[in-house]
């Protein structure tokens, strides 16, 4: 909370002036706080000359009463006038994460014209659809974004906030996580909830993606979580579900922001969209030389597929990193996934478990990656590989 000693305060006005949020003023010549505004940043505190202005931050002031927070929302994201996959992603796991807690799935969807997005919502598993539709919101500003997210939370006060690990999601939510005094778990790749307290469980790599962890947050709410895309599966839409959709009209106060965004470019990637394709034939350590890989491109050409590669191929120079799958890569969850020479670390297997169908040819019979797999061949790539191709055109009359 931010306090004011009447006694110091000489009305000067330098924290009004410095407060971006409207959330302070000076009234019959004292400074005066609103504190449904109040962010807690701290500028007028360092910006008071007489140093009259105090910052206390109770541990916990969100969440005193844990049971009075209710419902699971989903921070939905629309980008170029559609729903980013991960958003229905999430619906999809929000409703599995509901019936265990019997809660609403809420959506928040914030922007300009994007209320014809709200049925969509409602359809792959919203409740409820909160539609923040404003000119300001047309350019994402994470201040702006993050302060209205903030602010609804705090009058509704969901008990789990999970939004996507997307350039947006990484940008903000930490903001409304920090103003909310909750922790947040970044780049989640399962969630769950723990049947004796119904606790949150949330799973991200570790150490470098050497292990799991799996993270709890039980003496704060809400429970909040960033998401990776692809690591879900989104539920076909039911064009027979009802569901409320509210409009909400943000306060000027929270509109305020201190970036100005001149330009918005959209960038023209080269060669095909791994997150998005069908088939994908990874390339690994086992092809040895890059000479070799030309075999993984024979068969993803042959499949009308895309050629994927592991850290390891990246960094031998035999693929480029666009193309790597896994933590430090992209997260892929195609049709079909074949893992040609790759042993299944840890770091890769985050990035592309969600597959449908994996298929993984490796001559070591221990490898990791066979452990989640569908089909496992036990051999050199290097000798199945041209089997597999020729098989394949046979088939087809090629």
């Amino acid at each position: 909370m931010l306090k004011v000693d009447t006694e110091k305060c000489t009305g000067c006005g330098e924290c009004e002036e410095s407060c971006t949020f409207d959330a302070i003023f000076v009234k019959d010549g004292v400074a005066v706080v609103d504190h449904d505004v109040c962010t807690l940043c701290g500028i007028c505190v360092d910006g008071c000359p007489e140093g009259a202005l105090e910052l206390h931050v109770e541990a916990g002031a969100f969440a005193t009463d844990l049971s009075s927070w209710k419902g699971i929302w989903v921070v939905a994201e629309c980008r170029g006038g559609d729903l980013a996959s991960v958003t229905l992603e999430l619906l999809a796991k929000s409703r599995e994460l509901a019936a265990e807690l019997d809660a609403e799935v809420t959506a928040v969807l914030m922007g300009q014209g994007i209320e014809s997005k709200a049925r969509e919502l409602i359809f792959h598993g919203a409740d409820r659809v909160l539609i923040v539709d404003h000119h300001e919101l047309a350019t994402f500003t994470d201040e702006v974004y993050g302060n209205i997210l903030a602010d609804l939370a705090k009058r509704e006060r969901p008990e789990i906030i999970l939004a996507g690990a997307t350039a947006m999601g990484r940008s903000y939510i930490p903001r409304v996580a920090t103003i909310l005094e909750t922790g947040l778990t970044a780049d989640c790749t399962g969630l769950d909830i723990r049947s004796e307290d119904k606790a949150l469980l949330q799973t991200r790599p570790a150490f470098g993606g050497n292990l799991l962890a799996t993270i709890v947050c039980p003496e704060h709410r809400p429970q909040m979580a960033t998401v990776r895309p692809h690591v879900m599966k989104a539920n076909a839409p039911d064009p027979g579900r009802k569901g409320e959709v509210i409009r909400i009209v943000p306060r000027k106060s929270l509109l305020g922001h201190k970036v100005q965004v001149i330009e918005s470019v959209k960038e023209q990637a080269e060669g095909p969209n791994l997150s998005e394709a069908d088939i994908i034939v990874t390339a690994g350590r086992g092809f040895e030389q890059e000479k070799n890989v030309e075999l993984a491109r024979e068969l993803a050409d042959l499949l009308e597929g895309t050629v994927g590669s592991t850290r390891a191929a990246v960094d031998a120079g035999w693929l480029s990193s666009r193309t790597q799958i896994g933590q430090t890569g992209v997260t892929v969850s195609p049709k079909l996934y074949i893992a040609c020479g790759v042993s299944g670390a840890i770091q890769h297997i985050v990035g592309m478990q969600g597959s449908e169908i994996i298929v993984a040819i490796n001559k070591d019979a221990e490898a990791p990656i066979f452990d989640v797999t569908t089909y496992g061949l036990v051999g050199d790539v290097k000798e199945i590989l041209p089997l597999l191709i020729k098989r394949i055109q046979k088939e087809r009359g090629l």
